[in-house]
């Protein structure tokens, strides 16, 4: 990421306001810690892959929402509240959607039959991708606003799109989740091996060198994070136009997601209206994207091509951010309220079963 190209664009926000002013030393700081981060995990992976334990992963979690958190504070104490603001709602909407992102990197385990022992070694390296991608789809986002204010109406109109994709995803009871084509495509066509050879991405049998199921995991987890990678960018340029709060909430989402991998991999499947509560979430930002480009309207075919004066089009960030807590907090308690009632109805329904069993045995003899 070209962080010359970026340190002006923070300078100034679209509306004209003033920006935060990141210095290039800030800048390169965020870079560095986070590399830094990310080194530490892959070494420590890389050199004992295994699947970690409760503690392991709680501990870790603690540490990188904490450090969410504070960064935010300095951010709200250093920068003012608004900038705060923006980035704790930023940050939320990153996190739920990376939630989502966490559903597919459990069917492609799955599909695939990764080892415990080395799926946190794969979803390593599909987080360093993630990072990449999002970088510079930040940095092209962020240059697309700089210099074209109508960008707003492609990116509300993508969020409202994609918003009604996943509304039909979830109301589509049939189980269809299938692999990226291309990387059906890439097994069929290339010399691959079924074995696992720990978490090498070739390997040499009888001679050739073939690819392994690491490798078509890999490619999976990439292509799923680019296209995550489309719809998370222009929803947080839906609450800041700020770069900096644009790259460090996707980096502080995407830092502990291999943990909640691990953490609540059981409790994502109770998350049964996440998907409504994302495309909810979607087309509210879509909406307040495309109010914002009314308020700066550029379009000659539109209003003249004046902006449209009217301040409902401008939606406070921290309504928003009470709008994105409220979404996720209804998703929640109604999805865990579904499933927990739904256990206790099959509970309910075995006991009959299990007290004909238990007297069809006798007494003494359960």
């Amino acid at each position: 990421m070209d962080v010359s190209l970026m340190v002006p664009l923070a300078a100034a926000s679209p509306a004209g306001e003033a920006g935060m002013n990141v210095t290039p030393l800030i800048w390169w700081s965020t870079i560095g810690i986070t590399v830094a981060v990310i080194l530490f995990d892959v070494i420590v992976i890389g050199r004992r892959p295994h699947e970690p334990s409760q503690k392991e992963v709680s501990i870790a979690l603690t540490i990188y929402v904490s450090m969410a958190i504070l960064f935010g504070v300095f951010i709200w104490v250093h920068y003012g509240h608004q900038f705060g603001t923006e980035f704790y709602a930023g940050w939320l909407t990153e996190y739920s959607l990376s939630i989502d992102n966490l559903f597919i990197f459990i069917i492609i385990m799955s599909k695939f039959a990764v080892p415990r022992q080395y799926q946190q070694t794969a979803l390593m390296i599909g987080i360093v991708m993630a990072l990449i991608m999002r970088a510079i789809f930040i940095a092209v986002g962020a240059a697309a606003i700089n210099n074209f204010a109508w960008v707003f109406y492609l990116f509300g109109a993508f969020l409202i799109w994609t918003a009604w994709g996943l509304l039909k995803d979830a109301l589509d009871e049939d189980d269809h989740e299938e692999l990226p084509k291309f990387v059906l495509w890439v097994q069929s066509k290339l010399p691959a091996t079924d074995e696992w050879h720990g978490t090498k991405l070739f390997a040499k049998v009888d001679g050739k060198r073939l690819i392994t199921p690491m490798f078509l995991v890999i490619l999976a987890l990439g292509m799923t994070d680019l296209l995550f990678a489309l719809d998370s960018i222009p929803a947080i340029y839906g609450l800041t136009q700020e770069p900096f709060l644009v790259l460090t909430a996707n980096i502080f989402a995407l830092m502990g997601l291999r943990q909640l991998y691990f953490l609540i991999g059981g409790l994502l499947k109770r998350l049964i209206y996440l998907s409504y509560g994302l495309s909810v979430l979607l087309a509210y930002i879509g909406v307040k994207l495309i109010f914002h480009a009314l308020h700066e309207n550029e379009l000659p075919f539109i209003n003249g091509g004046e902006p449209l004066p009217y301040g409902w089009l401008e939606i406070p960030t921290l309504v928003s951010l009470g709008v994105i807590i409220g979404i996720l907090a209804i998703t929640a308690v109604a999805s865990l309220a579904k499933t927990g009632f739904r256990a206790a109805k099959e509970e309910s329904d075995d006991a009959p079963e299990q007290v004909e069993e238990s007297e069809a045995k006798g007494p003494g003899k359960a």
